[in-house]
């Protein structure tokens, strides 16, 4: 068993675009997270519900149940509140980037994003 798997996290991966679900995915297994991924807001409330991820990558825009009202849910659920949630969005408007720090994100990051800085980002945000 390596050192690293002590240490692994749980990360919920959430976005309609199959080929950002599936790059991302890579990235985190690779820097040794358990990864579950979503394909839509109802997908990822009941992963939520049962399975309890350390941190979440949380597109906003999805047919569905959006982005916003996932982390609202999980800020406002008591057992939840402590997961961390991180937007990537193309939304970069202010307002909408205001938006979700205000319902609890801990980071917001635009797309296109740079996969290095967020990996930076995850592992400084889960202490790793």
């Amino acid at each position: 068993m390596n050192a690293g798997s002590i240490n692994m996290k749980k990360i919920l991966v959430v976005d309609d675009d199959p080929y950002i679900l599936m790059s991302l995915e890579f990235l985190m297994k690779k820097s040794g997270n358990e990864v579950m991924i979503a394909r839509n807001g109802t997908e990822a409330l009941d992963i939520i519900a049962n399975n309890k991820p350390d941190l979440v990558l949380l597109d906003i825009m999805m047919p569905d149940v959006d982005g916003y009202s996932i982390c609202k849910h999980i800020k406002q659920t008591k057992e939840l509140k402590d997961i961390i949630v991180v937007f990537l969005s193309a939304k970069t408007h202010e307002a909408d980037i205001e938006k979700g720090y205000k319902l609890g994100a801990a980071k917001y990051i635009n797309k296109p994003f740079s996969t290095r800085e967020l990996m930076k980002d995850v592992k400084e945000l889960l202490g790793q």
